[in-house]
Protein backbone atom coordinates (compact mmCIF):
# COMPACT_ATOMS: atom_id res chain seq x y z
CA UNK A 1 0.00 0.00 0.00
CA UNK A 2 3.00 2.30 0.27
CA UNK A 3 3.59 4.64 -2.66
CA UNK A 4 6.67 3.64 -4.63
CA UNK A 5 7.26 7.28 -5.47
CA UNK A 6 8.23 9.94 -2.93
CA UNK A 7 5.17 11.80 -1.72
CA UNK A 8 6.97 15.14 -2.03
CA UNK A 9 9.48 15.59 -4.82
CA UNK A 10 11.80 18.56 -4.38
CA UNK A 11 9.90 20.49 -7.03
CA UNK A 12 6.55 19.77 -5.46
CA UNK A 13 7.86 20.62 -2.03
CA UNK A 14 8.98 24.00 -3.33
CA UNK A 15 5.62 24.59 -4.99
CA UNK A 16 3.78 23.83 -1.77
CA UNK A 17 6.18 25.96 0.28
CA UNK A 18 5.76 28.86 -2.13
CA UNK A 19 1.98 28.55 -1.99
CA UNK A 20 2.14 28.47 1.79
CA UNK A 21 4.40 31.51 1.83
CA UNK A 22 2.00 33.44 -0.39
CA UNK A 23 -0.81 32.41 1.91
CA UNK A 24 0.97 33.80 4.97
CA UNK A 25 1.61 37.07 3.13
CA UNK A 26 -2.05 37.23 2.17
CA UNK A 27 -3.11 36.72 5.77
CA UNK A 28 -0.77 39.37 7.08
CA UNK A 29 -2.46 41.89 4.82
CA UNK A 30 -5.97 40.80 5.81
CA UNK A 31 -6.02 39.99 9.54
CA UNK A 32 -9.78 40.45 9.82
CA UNK A 33 -10.54 37.80 7.19
CA UNK A 34 -8.75 34.64 8.19
CA UNK A 35 -7.93 32.39 5.30
CA UNK A 36 -5.97 29.76 7.14
CA UNK A 37 -5.65 28.82 10.79
CA UNK A 38 -3.19 26.23 11.99
CA UNK A 39 -3.62 23.79 14.83
CA UNK A 40 -1.51 20.93 16.02
CA UNK A 41 -1.31 18.14 18.51
CA UNK A 42 1.56 16.56 20.37
CA UNK A 43 4.24 15.42 17.97
CA UNK A 44 4.17 11.78 16.91
CA UNK A 45 6.90 9.63 18.45
CA UNK A 46 9.37 8.05 16.05
CA UNK A 47 8.35 4.51 17.04
CA UNK A 48 4.93 2.85 17.06
CA UNK A 49 3.86 4.52 13.82
CA UNK A 50 1.42 1.86 12.62
CA UNK A 51 0.96 0.04 9.29
CA UNK A 52 -0.45 3.12 7.53
CA UNK A 53 2.40 5.43 8.55
CA UNK A 54 3.31 6.03 4.88
CA UNK A 55 -0.25 7.09 3.99
CA UNK A 56 -1.40 10.70 4.07
CA UNK A 57 -5.12 11.49 4.33
CA UNK A 58 -6.76 14.84 3.65
CA UNK A 59 -9.80 14.92 5.93
CA UNK A 60 -12.44 17.34 4.61
CA UNK A 61 -15.23 15.91 6.75
CA UNK A 62 -17.28 17.26 9.62
CA UNK A 63 -19.41 15.96 12.49
CA UNK A 64 -19.26 12.15 12.96
CA UNK A 65 -19.23 9.61 10.09
CA UNK A 66 -16.25 11.11 8.26
CA UNK A 67 -14.19 12.05 11.33
CA UNK A 68 -14.82 8.57 12.78
CA UNK A 69 -13.52 7.03 9.55
CA UNK A 70 -10.37 9.15 9.43
CA UNK A 71 -9.73 8.65 13.14
CA UNK A 72 -9.59 4.90 12.54
CA UNK A 73 -7.07 5.46 9.74
CA UNK A 74 -5.09 7.70 12.08
CA UNK A 75 -5.15 5.03 14.78
CA UNK A 76 -3.47 2.73 12.24
CA UNK A 77 -0.73 5.28 11.66
CA UNK A 78 -1.94 7.36 8.71
CA UNK A 79 -1.11 11.05 8.79
CA UNK A 80 -4.46 12.86 8.96
CA UNK A 81 -4.63 16.51 7.92
CA UNK A 82 -8.05 17.78 8.93
CA UNK A 83 -9.40 20.77 6.99
CA UNK A 84 -11.70 22.99 9.07
CA UNK A 85 -13.55 26.26 8.70
CA UNK A 86 -10.92 28.97 9.35
CA UNK A 87 -12.78 30.78 12.15
CA UNK A 88 -15.13 28.30 13.83
CA UNK A 89 -13.71 24.90 12.96
CA UNK A 90 -15.68 21.68 12.76
CA UNK A 91 -19.37 22.07 13.63
CA UNK A 92 -18.99 19.78 16.62
CA UNK A 93 -16.49 22.11 18.31
CA UNK A 94 -19.57 24.08 19.41
CA UNK A 95 -21.61 21.03 20.43
CA UNK A 96 -21.77 21.01 24.20
CA UNK A 97 -21.75 20.85 27.11
CA UNK A 98 -19.80 19.02 28.30
CA UNK A 99 -16.48 20.66 27.51
CA UNK A 100 -12.95 19.82 28.61
CA UNK A 101 -11.86 22.99 30.40
CA UNK A 102 -8.72 24.83 29.40
CA UNK A 103 -5.78 24.38 31.74
CA UNK A 104 -4.59 27.95 31.11
CA UNK A 105 -7.55 30.30 30.84
CA UNK A 106 -5.29 33.33 30.46
CA UNK A 107 -4.29 32.27 26.94
CA UNK A 108 -7.52 30.48 25.95
CA UNK A 109 -11.07 31.78 25.84
CA UNK A 110 -14.42 30.04 25.64
CA UNK A 111 -15.95 27.13 27.53
CA UNK A 112 -13.29 24.63 26.49
CA UNK A 113 -12.95 21.78 23.99
CA UNK A 114 -16.17 19.97 23.07
CA UNK A 115 -16.39 16.38 24.29
CA UNK A 116 -18.19 15.50 21.05
CA UNK A 117 -15.31 16.80 18.91
CA UNK A 118 -12.74 15.11 21.15
CA UNK A 119 -14.43 11.73 20.64
CA UNK A 120 -13.56 11.36 16.93
CA UNK A 121 -10.53 13.52 16.18
CA UNK A 122 -7.48 12.08 17.91
CA UNK A 123 -4.30 11.38 15.90
CA UNK A 124 -4.97 14.33 13.57
CA UNK A 125 -3.46 17.65 12.61
CA UNK A 126 -5.78 20.52 11.75
CA UNK A 127 -5.68 23.33 9.21
CA UNK A 128 -8.37 26.01 9.04
CA UNK A 129 -8.80 26.80 5.34
CA UNK A 130 -11.39 28.71 3.32
CA UNK A 131 -12.75 27.28 0.06
CA UNK A 132 -14.00 30.77 -0.80
CA UNK A 133 -10.51 32.07 -1.53
CA UNK A 134 -8.60 31.10 -4.69
CA UNK A 135 -5.46 30.97 -2.57
CA UNK A 136 -7.15 28.58 -0.18
CA UNK A 137 -8.07 26.32 -3.09
CA UNK A 138 -4.48 26.59 -4.36
CA UNK A 139 -3.19 25.32 -1.04
CA UNK A 140 -5.67 22.44 -1.11
CA UNK A 141 -4.59 21.53 -4.63
CA UNK A 142 -0.97 21.39 -3.50
CA UNK A 143 -1.95 19.16 -0.60
CA UNK A 144 -4.00 16.90 -2.86
CA UNK A 145 -1.01 16.35 -5.15
CA UNK A 146 0.82 14.88 -2.20
CA UNK A 147 -1.93 12.89 -0.48
CA UNK A 148 -2.99 9.28 -0.89
CA UNK A 149 -6.58 9.67 0.28
CA UNK A 150 -9.17 12.44 0.49
CA UNK A 151 -12.37 12.00 2.50
CA UNK A 152 -15.24 14.50 2.20
CA UNK A 153 -18.89 14.62 3.28
CA UNK A 154 -20.50 17.39 1.25
CA UNK A 155 -23.72 17.13 -0.77
CA UNK A 156 -22.92 15.73 -4.25
CA UNK A 157 -21.73 18.49 -6.55
CA UNK A 158 -21.14 21.04 -3.78
CA UNK A 159 -17.35 20.94 -4.11
CA UNK A 160 -17.30 21.26 -7.90
CA UNK A 161 -17.65 25.04 -7.81
CA UNK A 162 -14.47 25.19 -5.73
CA UNK A 163 -12.59 22.85 -8.12
CA UNK A 164 -12.43 20.26 -5.34
CA UNK A 165 -14.52 17.57 -7.03
CA UNK A 166 -13.19 14.12 -7.92
CA UNK A 167 -12.75 14.85 -11.63
CA UNK A 168 -10.61 17.91 -10.95
CA UNK A 169 -8.52 16.44 -8.15
CA UNK A 170 -7.94 13.07 -9.83
CA UNK A 171 -6.48 14.98 -12.78
CA UNK A 172 -4.00 16.57 -10.37
CA UNK A 173 -3.24 13.26 -8.67
CA UNK A 174 -4.36 10.13 -10.59
CA UNK A 175 -3.38 7.96 -7.60
CA UNK A 176 -5.79 9.76 -5.29
CA UNK A 177 -8.45 7.72 -3.50
CA UNK A 178 -11.38 10.12 -3.11
CA UNK A 179 -14.02 8.93 -0.64
CA UNK A 180 -17.37 10.73 -0.55
CA UNK A 181 -19.69 10.24 2.43
CA UNK A 182 -23.24 11.53 1.94
CA UNK A 183 -26.69 10.92 3.31
CA UNK A 184 -28.06 9.33 0.15
CA UNK A 185 -25.19 8.76 -2.28
CA UNK A 186 -23.89 10.33 -5.48
CA UNK A 187 -26.81 8.96 -7.52
CA UNK A 188 -30.49 8.21 -7.01
CA UNK A 189 -33.59 10.37 -6.48
CA UNK A 190 -32.53 11.48 -2.98
CA UNK A 191 -28.91 12.33 -3.79
CA UNK A 192 -29.31 16.09 -3.33
CA UNK A 193 -30.88 15.82 0.10
CA UNK A 194 -28.92 16.67 3.22
CA UNK A 195 -29.17 13.95 5.82
CA UNK A 196 -28.17 13.52 9.43
CA UNK A 197 -27.99 10.09 11.02
CA UNK A 198 -31.42 10.34 12.66
CA UNK A 199 -33.17 11.10 9.35
CA UNK A 200 -31.63 8.02 7.77
CA UNK A 201 -32.48 5.92 10.84
CA UNK A 202 -36.09 7.03 10.40
CA UNK A 203 -36.39 6.56 6.65
CA UNK A 204 -34.44 3.34 6.23
CA UNK A 205 -35.98 1.02 8.76
CA UNK A 206 -33.90 1.25 11.93
CA UNK A 207 -36.14 3.55 13.94
CA UNK A 208 -39.21 1.49 13.07
CA UNK A 209 -37.70 -1.59 14.72
CA UNK A 210 -36.23 0.24 17.74
CA UNK A 211 -38.14 0.90 20.95
CA UNK A 212 -40.55 -0.79 23.34
CA UNK A 213 -43.02 -3.30 21.92
CA UNK A 214 -46.04 -1.05 22.46
CA UNK A 215 -44.20 2.28 22.37
CA UNK A 216 -43.35 4.80 19.66
CA UNK A 217 -40.30 4.43 17.40
CA UNK A 218 -37.12 5.79 18.96
CA UNK A 219 -33.62 6.54 17.74
CA UNK A 220 -30.68 4.49 18.89
CA UNK A 221 -28.77 6.00 21.83
CA UNK A 222 -25.71 6.83 19.69
CA UNK A 223 -25.62 7.83 16.02
CA UNK A 224 -25.05 4.25 14.97
CA UNK A 225 -25.72 4.86 11.27
CA UNK A 226 -22.98 7.49 11.18
CA UNK A 227 -20.60 5.16 12.99
CA UNK A 228 -21.43 2.23 10.72
CA UNK A 229 -20.88 4.44 7.68
CA UNK A 230 -17.51 5.49 9.06
CA UNK A 231 -16.56 1.83 9.47
CA UNK A 232 -17.67 0.96 5.93
CA UNK A 233 -15.75 3.94 4.53
CA UNK A 234 -12.53 3.08 6.35
CA UNK A 235 -12.85 -0.50 5.10
CA UNK A 236 -13.44 0.75 1.53
CA UNK A 237 -10.38 3.01 1.72
CA UNK A 238 -8.18 0.13 2.86
CA UNK A 239 -9.51 -2.02 0.00
CA UNK A 240 -8.85 0.84 -2.43
CA UNK A 241 -5.28 1.20 -1.21
CA UNK A 242 -4.72 -2.51 -1.83
CA UNK A 243 -6.32 -2.25 -5.28
CA UNK A 244 -4.10 0.73 -6.11
CA UNK A 245 -1.04 -1.21 -5.04
CA UNK A 246 -2.02 -4.04 -7.40
CA UNK A 247 -2.58 -1.67 -10.33
CA UNK A 248 0.54 -1.21 -12.51
CA UNK A 249 -0.55 2.38 -13.15
CA UNK A 250 -1.34 2.98 -9.46
CA UNK A 251 -4.69 4.55 -10.31
CA UNK A 252 -6.92 5.72 -7.49
CA UNK A 253 -10.71 5.76 -7.57
CA UNK A 254 -13.87 7.47 -6.33
CA UNK A 255 -15.53 5.70 -3.39
CA UNK A 256 -19.24 6.53 -2.95
CA UNK A 257 -20.56 5.75 0.56
CA UNK A 258 -24.12 6.65 1.57
CA UNK A 259 -25.59 6.55 5.07
CA UNK A 260 -28.80 5.21 3.52
CA UNK A 261 -26.98 2.27 1.91
CA UNK A 262 -25.01 1.46 5.05
CA UNK A 263 -28.17 1.59 7.14
CA UNK A 264 -29.98 -0.73 4.72
CA UNK A 265 -27.04 -3.16 4.72
CA UNK A 266 -26.93 -3.33 8.52
CA UNK A 267 -30.59 -4.33 8.77
CA UNK A 268 -28.97 -7.74 8.25
CA UNK A 269 -31.19 -10.60 9.44
CA UNK A 270 -34.25 -8.34 9.71
CA UNK A 271 -33.95 -7.36 6.04
CA UNK A 272 -33.31 -10.98 5.10
CA UNK A 273 -36.47 -12.07 6.93
CA UNK A 274 -38.54 -9.58 4.94
CA UNK A 275 -36.95 -10.61 1.63
CA UNK A 276 -37.46 -14.31 2.30
CA UNK A 277 -40.99 -14.10 3.75
CA UNK A 278 -42.29 -11.28 1.59
CA UNK A 279 -43.98 -9.91 4.71
CA UNK A 280 -43.48 -6.75 6.78
CA UNK A 281 -41.03 -6.84 9.64
CA UNK A 282 -42.20 -7.65 13.14
CA UNK A 283 -41.88 -4.09 14.40
CA UNK A 284 -40.34 -3.11 17.72
CA UNK A 285 -39.24 -5.63 20.31
CA UNK A 286 -37.56 -3.51 22.98
CA UNK A 287 -34.69 -5.58 24.40
CA UNK A 288 -36.33 -8.81 23.22
CA UNK A 289 -35.60 -10.87 20.08
CA UNK A 290 -38.36 -11.68 17.58
CA UNK A 291 -37.20 -15.28 17.10
CA UNK A 292 -35.60 -16.29 20.42
CA UNK A 293 -37.16 -16.66 23.90
CA UNK A 294 -35.98 -15.97 26.57
CA UNK A 295 -33.75 -13.23 25.21
CA UNK A 296 -34.37 -9.81 26.78
CA UNK A 297 -33.84 -7.55 29.74
CA UNK A 298 -35.54 -8.48 33.01
CA UNK A 299 -36.06 -6.32 36.09
CA UNK A 300 -34.09 -7.11 39.21
CA UNK A 301 -34.62 -5.75 42.71
CA UNK A 302 -32.40 -2.75 41.93
CA UNK A 303 -31.92 -2.59 38.16
CA UNK A 304 -31.99 -4.79 35.07
CA UNK A 305 -30.23 -7.85 33.72
CA UNK A 306 -30.26 -9.22 30.19
CA UNK A 307 -30.54 -12.98 29.80
CA UNK A 308 -29.95 -14.89 26.56
CA UNK A 309 -31.36 -18.41 26.40
CA UNK A 310 -30.46 -18.79 22.73
CA UNK A 311 -31.19 -22.53 22.48
CA UNK A 312 -32.88 -25.32 24.43
CA UNK A 313 -29.75 -26.19 26.41
CA UNK A 314 -29.21 -22.60 27.52
CA UNK A 315 -32.87 -22.31 28.46
CA UNK A 316 -32.33 -25.32 30.70
CA UNK A 317 -29.31 -23.64 32.30
CA UNK A 318 -31.43 -20.57 33.03
CA UNK A 319 -34.14 -22.67 34.66
CA UNK A 320 -31.58 -24.40 36.87
CA UNK A 321 -29.85 -21.18 37.92
CA UNK A 322 -33.10 -19.44 38.89
CA UNK A 323 -34.13 -22.64 40.74
CA UNK A 324 -37.09 -23.43 38.50
CA UNK A 325 -35.99 -26.77 36.95
CA UNK A 326 -39.62 -27.82 36.46
CA UNK A 327 -40.01 -25.19 33.74
CA UNK A 328 -37.77 -27.30 31.51
CA UNK A 329 -40.49 -29.94 31.34
CA UNK A 330 -43.43 -27.55 30.93
CA UNK A 331 -45.07 -28.50 27.62
CA UNK A 332 -45.42 -24.83 26.67
CA UNK A 333 -41.67 -24.21 26.80
CA UNK A 334 -39.83 -27.37 25.69
CA UNK A 335 -38.67 -25.91 22.34
CA UNK A 336 -37.73 -22.43 21.21
CA UNK A 337 -40.67 -22.36 18.79
CA UNK A 338 -43.06 -23.07 21.68
CA UNK A 339 -41.36 -20.50 23.87
CA UNK A 340 -41.78 -17.89 21.13
CA UNK A 341 -45.47 -18.86 20.92
CA UNK A 342 -45.90 -18.45 24.68
CA UNK A 343 -43.48 -15.53 25.01
CA UNK A 344 -45.62 -13.28 27.23
CA UNK A 345 -46.33 -15.98 29.80
CA UNK A 346 -42.74 -17.19 30.10
CA UNK A 347 -41.24 -13.71 30.27
CA UNK A 348 -43.60 -12.73 33.08
CA UNK A 349 -42.73 -15.91 34.96
CA UNK A 350 -39.00 -15.24 34.67
CA UNK A 351 -39.33 -11.61 35.78
CA UNK A 352 -41.35 -12.64 38.82
CA UNK A 353 -38.20 -14.48 39.91
CA UNK A 354 -35.47 -12.06 38.81
CA UNK A 355 -37.17 -9.15 40.57
CA UNK A 356 -36.59 -10.83 43.92
CA UNK A 357 -32.79 -10.41 43.95
CA UNK A 358 -30.36 -7.59 43.16
CA UNK A 359 -28.45 -7.38 39.90
CA UNK A 360 -25.20 -8.17 41.71
CA UNK A 361 -26.72 -11.31 43.23
CA UNK A 362 -27.89 -12.53 39.82
CA UNK A 363 -24.48 -11.84 38.28
CA UNK A 364 -22.93 -14.06 40.92
CA UNK A 365 -25.55 -16.77 40.33
CA UNK A 366 -25.03 -16.84 36.55
CA UNK A 367 -21.22 -16.59 36.72
CA UNK A 368 -19.67 -19.71 35.18
CA UNK A 369 -23.00 -21.02 33.88
CA UNK A 370 -22.07 -20.77 30.20
CA UNK A 371 -25.25 -18.83 29.53
CA UNK A 372 -24.93 -15.31 28.09
CA UNK A 373 -25.99 -12.68 30.62
CA UNK A 374 -25.15 -9.07 31.35
CA UNK A 375 -26.14 -6.20 33.61
CA UNK A 376 -27.63 -3.20 31.82
CA UNK A 377 -25.07 -0.56 32.77
CA UNK A 378 -24.92 3.18 32.24
CA UNK A 379 -21.98 4.64 30.31
CA UNK A 380 -20.00 5.76 33.38
CA UNK A 381 -20.21 2.28 34.87
CA UNK A 382 -19.16 0.84 31.52
CA UNK A 383 -16.02 2.96 31.28
CA UNK A 384 -15.08 2.33 34.90
CA UNK A 385 -15.77 -1.42 34.85
CA UNK A 386 -12.94 -3.79 35.69
CA UNK A 387 -13.27 -5.39 32.27
CA UNK A 388 -12.97 -2.11 30.35
CA UNK A 389 -9.96 -1.20 32.48
CA UNK A 390 -8.36 -4.61 31.98
CA UNK A 391 -8.89 -4.35 28.21
CA UNK A 392 -7.31 -0.90 28.12
CA UNK A 393 -10.39 0.79 26.70
CA UNK A 394 -9.56 4.17 28.23
CA UNK A 395 -6.34 6.00 27.35
CA UNK A 396 -4.93 9.12 28.98
CA UNK A 397 -3.37 11.69 26.64
CA UNK A 398 -1.92 15.17 26.99
CA UNK A 399 -3.96 17.86 25.23
CA UNK A 400 -2.24 21.09 24.15
CA UNK A 401 -4.85 23.37 25.74
CA UNK A 402 -6.62 21.21 28.32
CA UNK A 403 -3.82 19.16 29.80
CA UNK A 404 -4.31 15.52 30.70
CA UNK A 405 -7.56 13.98 29.45
CA UNK A 406 -9.06 10.54 28.93
CA UNK A 407 -10.23 9.20 25.57
CA UNK A 408 -11.76 5.91 24.48
CA UNK A 409 -9.07 3.61 23.06
CA UNK A 410 -9.07 1.80 19.70
CA UNK A 411 -10.92 -1.48 20.33
CA UNK A 412 -8.93 -4.03 18.29
CA UNK A 413 -5.96 -5.78 19.90
CA UNK A 414 -3.11 -7.08 17.70
CA UNK A 415 -0.48 -9.66 18.55
CA UNK A 416 2.16 -7.49 16.86
CA UNK A 417 3.20 -4.28 18.57
CA UNK A 418 2.84 -0.92 16.87
CA UNK A 419 -0.23 -1.75 14.79
CA UNK A 420 -2.57 0.77 16.37
CA UNK A 421 -2.37 3.47 18.98
CA UNK A 422 -3.40 6.84 20.37
CA UNK A 423 -0.37 8.91 19.41
CA UNK A 424 -1.81 12.38 19.95
CA UNK A 425 -4.79 14.15 21.47
CA UNK A 426 -7.36 15.83 19.22
CA UNK A 427 -6.14 19.17 17.81
CA UNK A 428 -6.95 22.24 19.86
CA UNK A 429 -8.81 25.20 18.37
CA UNK A 430 -7.62 27.45 21.17
CA UNK A 431 -3.93 27.50 20.27
CA UNK A 432 -2.53 27.73 16.75
CA UNK A 433 1.07 26.58 16.57
CA UNK A 434 1.63 26.18 12.85
CA UNK A 435 3.28 22.78 13.13
CA UNK A 436 0.99 20.99 10.69
CA UNK A 437 2.74 22.37 7.63
CA UNK A 438 6.19 21.85 9.04
CA UNK A 439 5.38 18.24 9.80
CA UNK A 440 4.43 17.66 6.16
CA UNK A 441 7.96 18.52 5.10
CA UNK A 442 9.46 16.56 7.99
CA UNK A 443 7.34 13.56 7.03
CA UNK A 444 8.83 13.55 3.53
CA UNK A 445 12.35 14.09 4.85
CA UNK A 446 12.02 10.95 7.00
CA UNK A 447 10.81 8.98 3.95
Amino acid sequence: MAPSRAIFSSAKRCQACNAFSRLIQYQSRQPSSLLCRFQSTNSTPASNQGPLSNIRVLDMTRVLAGPYCTQMLGDLGAEIIKIEHPTRGDDTRAWGPPYATYSDTSSSSGPGESAYFLSVNRNKKSVGLSFQSPKGVEILHQLVKNCDVLVENYIPGALKKYSLDYATLSALNPSLIYASITGYGQTGPYSQRAGYDVMVEAEFGLMHITGARDGPPVKVGVAVTDLTTGLYTANAILASLIARGQDPERKGQHVDVALSDCQTATLANIASSVLISGKKDGGRWGTAHPSIVPYKGFKTADGDILLGGGNDRLYGVLCDRIEKPEWKEDARFTTNALRVQHRDVLEQMIESVTSQKSTAQWLEIFEGSGMPYAPINDVKTTLESEHSQARGMVTEVEHAACGSMKVVSPPVKYSKEGMVGVRSAPPSWARGQGRCWGSCWEWERRR
